[in-house]
Order: C-alpha cells, then sequence, then structure tokens
C-alpha cells in the first residue's frame, strides 16, 4: 500500500490561521488605501472647483472691461500658491486673455463648455501631456465659467499638481505594506503558538490512547480545563476508570475459573447463558494423599499454606499443557484438557501434566524430609471420553465445568489409585499416540458403576526418555519462579 506522508496538525492548523490573517491583513490594507485614494481625490476636487471658482468670480469686471493688465496679475498672484501649476483667462471668442504657469493649450480648454443650464458648474481633465513632455507632475485642469447676469463671458481655468496626493498615497502604501508585513510576521509566531498549544491536548490524547492500548489503564490525563478539551479529557478519564474495573474484574475472575474460560466468557458477555454441548475431552483428578491427618497435626493456617502452594505448582503445569482448574474439591484439584479450547492432543497432555506434577513433588519431599516434616504425595487418575461441558447451574449462579460418565470414571480412577501412582483405563494407553509417548504397566481390574463387566487399567511409569529434558527444565523454571515469588 501506498504511505502516505503524515502532517502534524500543529503545521495544518498554523498554516490555516496564517492564511486567514495574511488574507484578512491584505484585504484590509486594500480597503484602506482605496478609501485613502477617494478621500484625497475629493480633496482635490473640491479645493480645485472652489479656486477655480473663485478665480471666475474675481475675473468678472477685468473681462468684462477687457483688462488683461489686472487679469495677468490676478493669475500671476495665484500661481504662487502652491500646488498651482498655472492659471488661465480665455475670453468668450476663446482667446487669451491672461495666462501663467504651465497650463494645457486653450483649445483643450476650450473644448470643455459649460451649459447654459448650470452656469456654475465646473469641470476638470487630466491633460495628456504627451510622450515628450516633462512627467515630473501629475496635472489636473479645473474649468470654470465667467458669468455676469447669467451671460457667458470666458472661462478661467486652474492646473493642480497632483504630486502631493500622489506622494501621500504612496506613503500611505508604504505605512500599510509595513505594517501589514510586521501584522503578517506577529500572526505567523502567535499561529504556530497558538496551533501548538491547542494541538498539545490532542499529542496528550494520542500518548494516553497508545499507553491504554499497551495495557496502562492507570494513565490519566490533566482535566484542568473547562472547554471541550477539558471535558474530552474527562471522558478519556472516565473510560480508562472502566477499562481499569474491567482488567481488574478480569484479573479477579480468572482466579476463580481458568484464564481460558475467563477470557470465553469476557468475549461474549451478551452471550453468557445456560447451556452445554458435547465434547472430547480428558480429566486429570490429583488427590493429595493423606490430607486428613495433615489437618490433624498442623494449624489450620499452615494447611491452607500448604494446599494453596501445592495448587499453585498444579494450576501452573496444568496451563503448562493446555489444560486448566476446573475446580478445587477440598485436597484434590480437577483439571480439565481440550475445552473450552480445542487441543487434539489433550489426553497425552493430561498424563504429562500428571507426571510433571509427580516429578515436582518428589523434588520438593526430598526437601521437606531434609527439613525433618512429612512428604507430600499425589494420587491421581485420568480419562478421556465424551462428556458435556458449558455453562451448568442457575441463571443467577452457574459455573463453567464438564460432567458425565467419563467424568465419573477419572475420579473412580483417582480414588483407586495409591501414593505416587496415576492410573488410567486400558483403552486410553492402547492408543498409538500414548503408547509411543507413554511408559505404564497394567494394574488392576475393577468394577464400574453403571457398566456389567470390570475395566482394566494401567499404571504410568513415565513418559519416554525423550520428552524428560523438557518436562525436567520447566519444572526447574516453575520452582525458580515460586522461589523467587
Amino acid at each position: 500500500m501506498r504511505r502516505t506522508t503524515r502532517v502534524p496538525i500543529a503545521i495544518k492548523l498554523a498554516l490555516a490561521i496564517t492564511l486567514l490573517i495574511v488574507t484578512g491583513m491584505s484585504l484590509l490594507g486594500f480597503i484602506i488605501l482605496e478609501k485613502q485614494k477617494t478621500i484625497m481625490s475629493q480633496q482635490v476636487d473640491a479645493m480645485g472647483s472652489t479656486i477655480a471658482a473663485q478665480l471666475a468670480n474675481s475675473a468678472i469686471e477685468m473681462v468684462l472691461a477687457d483688462d488683461t493688465l489686472g487679469l495677468q496679475t490676478l493669475v500671476n498672484n495665484l500661481i504662487d500658491e502652491d500646488n498651482i501649476l498655472g492659471a488661465m483667462i480665455i475670453s468668450e471668442k476663446g482667446i487669451v486673455m491672461a495666462q501663467g504657469g504651465t497650463m494645457p493649450g486653450v483649445n483643450i480648454i476650450s473644448s470643455y463648455p459649460v451649459k447654459s443650464e448650470h452656469p456654475s458648474d465646473t469641470q476638470s481633465f487630466e491633460p495628456d501631456q504627451g510622450p515628450k513632455a516633462d512627467s515630473v507632475h501629475e496635472l489636473v485642469t479645473f474649468v470654470s465659467p465667467v458669468h455676469f447676469n447669467e451671460l457667458l463671458a470666458g472661462q478661467a481655468a486652474v492646473t493642480f499638481s497632483k504630486n502631493a496626493m500622489v506622494k501621500s498615497l504612496h506613503e500611505a502604501k508604504n505605512a500599510v505594506v509595513i505594517t501589514t508585513a510586521v501584522m503578517i510576521l506577529v500572526a505567523i509566531l502567535l499561529a504556530f503558538i497558538l496551533s501548538k498549544h491547542l494541538s498539545k491536548p490532542i499529542y496528550n490524547l494520542v500518548t494516553a490512547c497508545k499507553a491504554i492500548g499497551k495495557g496502562d489503564f492507570h494513565y490519566r490525563l490533566n482535566k484542568c480545563r473547562n472547554d471541550e478539551i477539558g471535558e474530552l479529557s474527562l471522558a478519556f478519564n472516565q473510560m480508562a476508570d472502566g477499562l481499569l474495573k474491567k482488567s481488574q474484574v478480569e484479573n479477579i475472575f480468572s482466579r476463580y475459573v481458568s484464564s481460558s474460560v475467563a477470557k470465553k466468557i469476557m468475549e461474549n458477555l451478551d452471550q453468557v447463558e445456560l447451556g452445554s454441548k458435547h465434547v472430547n475431552a480428558s480429566v486429570l483428578f490429583a488427590d493429595i494423599v493423606g490430607f486428613t491427618g495433615f489437618s490433624e497435626t498442623m494449624p489450620p493456617q499452615k494447611v491452607a499454606g500448604l494446599l494453596n502452594e501445592y495448587f499453585s505448582y498444579t494450576s501452573a503445569i496444568s496451563q503448562h499443557y493446555h489444560g486448566h482448574i476446573d475446580k478445587f474439591i477440598g485436597d484434590c484439584a480437577m483439571v480439565v484438557f481440550g475445552v473450552p479450547e480445542h487441543d487434539p492432543d489433550h489426553s497425552f497432555h493430561a498424563i504429562a501434566c500428571a507426571v510433571m506434577i509427580r516429578k515436582l513433588a518428589n523434588r520438593l519431599n526430598t526437601i521437606r524430609i531434609n527439613c525433618g516434616m512429612q512428604p507430600v504425595q499425589f494420587r491421581m487418575g485420568i480419562n478421556t471420553g465424551n462428556m458435556v461441558a458449558g455453562n451448568l447451574g442457575s441463571n443467577d449462579r452457574m459455573e463453567y465445568t464438564v460432567i458425565g460418565d467419563s467424568v465419573n470414571l477419572a475420579s473412580r480412577l483417582s480414588s483407586i489409585a495409591g501414593s505416587d501412582q496415576i492410573v488410567i483405563m486400558d483403552e486410553l494407553y492402547k492408543k498409538e499416540s500414548i503408547r509411543q509417548r507413554v511408559v505404564a504397566h497394567p494394574h488392576k481390574t475393577i468394577r464400574v458403576h453403571g457398566r456389567q463387566l470390570p475395566v482394566s487399567t494401567y499404571l504410568v511409569d513415565d513418559i519416554k526418555a525423550e520428552y524428560a529434558p523438557q518436562m525436567d527444565t520447566c519444572i526447574d523454571a516453575i520452582l525458580m519462579e515460586y522461589s523467587t515469588a
């Protein structure tokens, strides 16, 4: 599969916030510049129209009196003002009566006639300076009519320089650009800081989820936040509490039933109900010989400690051979092989488990005898066959177990076994898969309730030599584990 590159959410947030701020600041700067340009253009138009109208009003009498000297003086005084580059007075016949400074041609000015119905209108235009003209100044010319008693006597024109406005716009543009650039840099920095702050709880949540995934149900998030992140942290902690309690229940539950049975039940909590099925499995009954004598000569605490010690060994050995403790019956352990998880070699595993229990007990007995204590020996019976397995009991109190004639026969074989003996049925030993790996010899014939003919039994001596080293290694590991616990 093609691997996609993962982009951290902090980078995504920073880029999104930066793009938003850059777009907003750029749009704001553009709006400010356009607004400033419009305002300054309106101010220039208002000032130019006013000055052109004042020049026309001042020149009325001199135009009517054909006082060119007075008009020239008026024009000269006007062009001394800042930003006024030129002025011109034109008669109604289009003759220049007075002119000063830079002005467009008279023909251009005459091309802007004033409508009679609006005698006070002032018009403006930007004259074309031509390709060879001095472009130091950007010009705008205002033309105002010279009226006397609503009669057109001529036109007054004033030319202004737009350099001040252009310079102001340029300065404003530079200020806006610099301010925008600074704000963008600050915004980028703040965006990365903010994105880090916003993404940190997400990274913490990812770390917490990984910890939960690894089985660390004690991991908790800091929930000192009064926002959605705080609510998410609280929900996560509640989930972790639930998983911790579930894990604790599973651990405790697996102490009352085998881990395999507990796993099956926990995986199907919605389907836990009474029911059973026929299976082919093996059952081992391991009974401590002379336990009544131990009970009479030892304090109750030591009796319980002795049972717990040997049952712990039995449980560990059973798990090694894919079996599980079905129940403890006083000083007897009932071990089942082949259910609830299928095991095609459950018969051999049951026998090997019994042999290992006996070998481990003999090792411990050597230590006990050297310490002046009474040895502990087992008598065990094993049987393989069809039996009923499932949840048995009532709706409010049930247990997973196996029942049937094969189970009862295994218990009967245990009862006829002597100290340190393992009794099996001849039918079991005659299986080719068992004879190849187990050493046994004939025992006695017994009568079993419910059967007309007596049944023959065998005593298990050991497993074949090629399997012994592995068993001894396992015993060493179990003893080492429990001695250091």
